[in-house]
């Protein structure tokens, strides 16, 4: 039976849902008229959660930069956006990124498989402390199953972010979602002497070439792992949903009194397929007004 993983708080809530016969969902009025304008309907808003603990790994000291900015070539920006082993630093950080984000969102595509639903509209990601912590955070994705009206069912559940009247624009043009992906990037960068001399007191207005360095490459990092997960789905393209970009400053681990830079880009979209069904013009979307 579809739904057995789910933890049986989430069980009772959709044995409920089925018994009762009616629906919840996250769509306004003009979502829900364009998806049966297109032949979907939804059948319950669905949800998934995980609460991580980011460790001692995660407070621990990481290299800085500081070793590649003085006693080495090449760029003074490190890159730790993938899990090396016990020290890797934010690597870890990142791994546990992706697997809270897929452990949530593979909840969320359970219930939508227990209430009989094709796939989910309208996803919304988001990750907030846990009991004000820092250090613990939960990932949580929620948005509204849906059902094709035929009898041709999808082999698995698909996931999307976008909107319900966004969706109704891809299936008239001839696309299909697949699944919601992700890239995730940390970059840490010294603040040498070249970065100290460009935001000094004195310096004139100029461009800081470390930042920028830091900026672009974490970037793309992102862009290269959003690509690489995009990749496993099979699709043939992705619809960015947005980039977020977080900068941090620390005190340096190595070097007293000597500030690093932490940046931490985040990409995430709906991957894409087409049915290459006949072309279709596209038709005006239902919308419905309530005054």
């Amino acid at each position: 039976m579809p739904g057995e993983s789910l933890p049986p708080a989430a069980q009772a809530r959709l044995g409920q849902a089925r018994g009762s016969g009616t629906w919840t969902s996250g769509l306004n009025v003009n979502e829900f008229a364009g998806l049966r304008s297109v032949g979907f309907e939804p059948v319950g808003q669905v949800m998934g959660s995980a609460v991580h603990n980011l460790a001692w790994w995660y407070r621990a000291s990481i290299d800085c930069g500081y070793r590649r900015a003085f006693l080495g070539p090449g760029s003074a920006t490190t890159i730790t956006s993938g899990m090396q082993g016990a020290w890797s630093g934010y690597g870890a950080y990142v791994d546990t990124l992706y697997r809270a984000r897929h452990t949530a969102m593979s909840r969320m595509a359970a219930e939508c498989a227990a209430l009989g639903g094709d796939g989910v509209v309208a996803v919304r990601l988001t990750v907030a402390p846990f009991q004000g912590s820092a250090h613990h955070l939960e990932f949580q994705a929620m948005g509204t199953a849906v059902r094709a009206a035929g009898g041709v069912r999808p082999g698995r559940v698909f996931l999307s972010h976008v909107s319900g009247q966004e969706f109704v624009k891809l299936i008239e043009t001839g696309w299909v979602p697949v699944d919601l992906v992700m890239g995730t990037s940390v970059g840490v960068r010294h603040d040498d002497w070249r970065v100290n001399w460009s935001t000094g007191r004195f310096a004139p207005a100029q461009e800081v070439g470390g930042w920028t360095e830091l900026v672009s490459v974490t970037r793309h990092e992102a862009r290269a792992r959003l690509l690489a997960d995009a990749g496993r789905t099979g699709a043939d393209g992705v619809v960015v949903s947005g980039v977020d970009l977080r900068v941090n400053e620390r005190e340096c681990r190595v070097a007293d009194k000597q500030h690093d830079h932490v940046v931490e880009t985040t990409i995430l979209g709906t991957a894409i397929a087409e049915f290459r069904a006949p072309h279709r013009p596209i038709r005006p979307l239902t919308i419905m007004r309530l005054r």
